[in-house]
């Protein structure tokens, strides 16, 4: 089986994002958020979904991408048999007027660098994840195509004959597409364009410049920073965990998901990387989505949310070919279904540093108490009850030993919380809460085999459990630790520092993907033991996985090195920076130098 790479880009403004591949064409983009349906969706049909490309008129030719330093600015530049030329995709994002201007606009910009080339262009957009074509409706200088949930309109200064014919032109100066979706482009389309592109350029590199990063491995983990940013949702403070659906984990598989929603397991992590790096706003925004939820009269939390929290996402099959021919292809996800009770822990641990954080000071508390009280009460509430857990087993309902470990990490902080605002009654009920939490993740200890396992009564070893010593629940340095961490890697570890979740059977069979976000959390683990040097060697063996751009997929196949589901993944990118922060913060230490 030959290596598969996805050979992508991202561009977006924290109100959508976008794949283009290195030819320059925008294979994946709902507008007009992320969980909307595809305006550009070839990345699953390459006869329906529809798409946007800039190309020679000469089939042989080469490319080469890259973002422009520190950025999410995309530039692809085309080396062809009659000159050389240059196309920045990006989506505009600054500060204007005291607000982040942030609309839903795709600007597309080529330079002529070498030579006459010839190129041709074909938008062609299509609703409702390929089962609408527009209409299309000419004006002066742009093509309105109409039909779709409201206006789209492509502006430009390439002839439109040459546009709406997918006809080749001499690239004799600079050229714009801007394509838009409800408000059309204010301004005139040159210059408007160009301040546009320079003003997000300046914005993400001051926004990289804002970011809290150690001395190690830098480029990876801004890239990473990058990435995550791109996947929130400012509007209303929600974290998507992937900006695609259907990416199968493994060819065959079937393992098809929409990943296009906050699940607030995801949300927790990226929280934590982004405090870590410096950038509280979003952790800000996040708390309000919570808020919204926990005010909404549902005590229950739910694994995952639309990023509106206005439709249940509805788990639904499309008619379409699928990528790489792989089938079903899935909007919706049934796990919002589930009841995946570590939640509650995650948030409790979210809120923290609201209260710890002197940076985060000057902030209304009495809200965030009302969400800490519900949140304990909740596990009291779920403490004994078995749940899907992190994996999302849909036929599988156990008492798992994860979920233990984030009620008890998640009632650490709360009575955290309860001493630092001098509420004992908090700080005690949190208390008798850590201990009903510790004695459940003892019942998961296997004497035997030194380790602890999935769930009570469970024989199964899950990669997840790894967290027990980056969570400290196991000192890491302690001899339990060490045994549980050398049997999860005897059964789990594969070449290259890769990771499975678990190799045991589950609602689709036996999986056969590694998942890099474990990769990462061994890494991690490695570095809390003070074996540096292996945390080192692992994780830099884990950047090999990466896409030309550094991009990480979910998982990846051992054999072949290919990368598999859900693209580029908030997970993987998470583990990525968390690894490099505790690795960085160990070899600051006199005693490792």
């Amino acid at each position: 089986m030959a290596q598969h790479k996805y050979n992508y880009g991202i561009i977006g403004n924290c109100t959508y994002l976008a794949l283009i591949d290195t030819k320059a064409m925008v294979r994946w983009l709902c507008w007009p958020r992320f969980d909307s349906p595809s305006i550009f969706g070839s990345l699953l049909d390459d006869e329906k979904g529809g798409h946007f490309s800039i190309e020679p008129e000469w089939d042989t030719y080469t490319t080469s991408q890259n973002y422009i330093l520190n950025t999410n600015v995309l530039e692809t530049t085309f080396t062809c048999e009659d000159g050389k030329f240059k196309v920045t995709d990006f989506a505009p994002r600054f500060k204007h007027n005291e607000r982040f201007f942030k609309p839903i606009m795709l600007v597309r910009k080529i330079e002529p660098i070498e030579g006459r080339p010839r190129v041709r262009i074909c938008c062609k957009p299509m609703g409702n994840y390929g089962e609408i074509e527009p209409t299309l409706v000419y004006g002066s200088n742009h093509i309105r195509y109409e039909g779709l949930e409201t206006q789209l309109r492509l502006t430009t200064n390439i002839s439109l004959s040459y546009v709406s014919k997918e006809q080749a032109f001499v690239l004799n100066g600079v050229k714009y597409l801007v394509l838009t979706w409800g408000v059309p482009l204010q301004g005139p389309l040159d210059s408007t364009a160009e301040s546009f592109l320079e003003r997000t350029v300046l914005y993400w590199q001051q926004w990289v410049r804002n970011t809290a990063v150690e001395n190690f491995q830098q480029e990876a983990v801004i890239r990473s920073a990058l990435a995550l940013k791109l996947h929130t949702y400012q509007d209303t403070g929600a974290i998507i965990a992937a900006a695609t659906t259907s990416l199968t984990e493994y060819p065959g598989s079937t393992r098809n998901w929409d990943f296009r929603y906050c699940w607030l397991r995801n949300a927790y992590y990226t929280n934590k990387a982004l405090h870590d790096l410096g950038h509280f706003g979003i952790l800000q925004d996040y708390a309000n989505f919570i808020e919204n939820i926990v005010l909404g009269g549902d005590r229950r939390l739910r694994p995952l949310y639309s990023i509106g929290l206005d439709k249940e996402p509805v788990e639904k099959i499309l008619p379409l070919k699928g990528y790489m021919g792989e089938r079903p292809v899935r909007i919706g996800n049934e796990a919002y279904q589930q009841q995946q009770n570590y939640v509650y822990g995650q948030v409790l641990i979210t809120l923290l540093p609201f209260f710890t954080d002197e940076r985060l000071k000057g902030i209304d508390q009495a809200t965030l108490i009302n969400n800490v009280n519900h949140c304990l009460e909740m596990i009291d509430a779920t403490m004994e009850e078995p749940d899907s857990g992190i994996w999302e087993f849909r036929n599988i309902i156990q008492r798992n030993c994860y979920t233990a470990l984030f009620h008890w990490a998640g009632s650490q902080a709360a009575r955290k919380i309860g001493r630092k605002i001098g509420d004992n009654k908090m700080a005690r009920y949190a208390g008798k809460l850590i201990n009903r939490a510790a004695a459940i993740i003892e019942e998961c200890y296997d004497q035997q085999k030194g380790v602890y396992t999935q769930a009570v009564g469970s024989e199964n070893m899950d990669a997840s459990l790894l967290q027990l010593i980056n969570m400290r629940y196991l000192s890491p340095n302690s001899p339990k630790a060490r045994r549980h961490l050398k049997a999860l890697a005897e059964k789990l570890k594969a070449k290259d520092g890769l990771f499975y979740r678990y190799h045991h059977e589950d609602d689709f069979g036996l999986p056969h993907s590694t998942y890099l976000l474990c990769g990462f959390w061994y890494a991690e683990c490695l570095a809390r033991m003070n074996r540096i040097d292996e945390a080192i060697e692992n994780f830099d063996s884990l950047l090999q996985f990466s896409n030309h751009l550094g991009l990480l997929s979910q998982d990846v196949d051992e054999k072949t090195g290919s990368q598999y589901g859900n693209f580029p993944q908030t997970f993987s990118h998470v583990g990525l920076i968390n690894a490099a922060f505790t690795i960085a913060r160990k070899l600051d230490k006199p005693s490792y130098l």
